[in-house]
């Protein structure tokens, strides 16, 4: 079973989503909102 990269994948939605937290914390503390 093609069972590849599962972990790796993981890993890019963790980054992924801890940039758009950074971002939108940035945005909150800089009053984008």
């Amino acid at each position: 079973m093609g069972q590849q990269g599962g972990s790796n994948n993981a890993f890019t939605l963790i980054v992924v989503l801890f940039i758009l937290l950074i971002i939108v914390g940035s945005a909150f503390i800089g009053g984008g909102f």
